[in-house]
């Protein structure tokens, strides 16, 4: 094996390496795409086992694959990064990530609010809300799941609103223009009912995201977003406060 050592070892770790790398890119490998193993790449490139381990690591350490231990090397699920003090669009989220989307409204109803609601709502008079629960998809796997009401009286037209084709994040973010929002984070155990349609095991960590928007003193909508905690992140971009 001639070209597996010095110089020539060298560049063919940087061939496997790019090679790799690039089907990964490029999407060749999806994510949770199988990697071939270590003696299949080392018959492949006519090269030592120790050059692909040090292949695989360098991918592992980049976040690029994951080796899981009597299973093999698989391409990693990316990371979603949440900002905290920005509304994002779930929809460009996962297609940021390079994943086929799609939503589904899991229920839908109309009812008169009650003494929880205004709470959320940060409003004390009772009125008629919009209670909707959706699942966003990045290709197979859920996403985020969406529980959501809305102030019909704020948003009469949502009443109206199939959401067949556009979800209600995105339909509320096009039509109803806010003037101030409240983000509450925090880390939570899956419910069994949350657990189901998150496709998860009852008290599994997630990422729960609570926010209400307002258009001046009205309230909008108050959303709770479920997000399986060992996919997500929380990301804040901020400078010094000026004094």
């Amino acid at each position: 094996m001639a070209s597996d050592r010095t110089g020539g070892a060298a560049s063919l770790h940087a061939k496997i390496l790019g090679d790799i790398e690039g089907r990964i890119l490029s999407g060749a490998l999806p994510p949770g795409a199988r990697i071939a193993t270590e003696h299949e790449l080392a018959a492949s490139y006519d090269c030592s086992r120790m050059t692909v381990v040090k292949v695989l690591t360098q991918l592992a350490n980049a976040g690029l694959i994951e080796r899981r231990r009597k299973a093999g090397t698989f391409v990693r699920q990316p990371s979603s990064q949440a900002a905290v003090l920005e509304i994002h669009d779930i929809k460009a989220e996962v297609l940021a990530q390079g994943q086929p989307y799609r939503f589904e409204v899991v229920a839908r109803t109309v009812r008169s609010g009650d003494r929880r609601d205004a709470a959320f709502l940060g409003q004390k008079t009772s009125v008629q809300l919009l209670e909707i629960t959706c699942r966003h998809f990045a290709g197979r796997k859920v996403f985020c799941l969406e529980e959501r009401l809305i102030n019909l009286k704020a948003v009469p037209g949502a009443e109206a609103e199939s959401f067949a084709d556009v979800s209600p994040g995105r339909w509320l973010l096009d039509t109803v223009p806010w003037t101030e929002a409240e983000h509450r984070i925090r880390a939570a155990g899956a419910s069994r009912a949350e657990a189901a349609r998150l496709d998860t095991a009852a008290g599994a960590p997630c990422l729960v995201v609570e926010r209400r928007t307002w258009r001046g003193k009205t309230p909008i909508t108050h959303v709770r977003l479920v997000y399986p905690g060992d996919a997500h992140q929380l990301v804040a971009h901020f400078t010094p406060s000026q004094r």
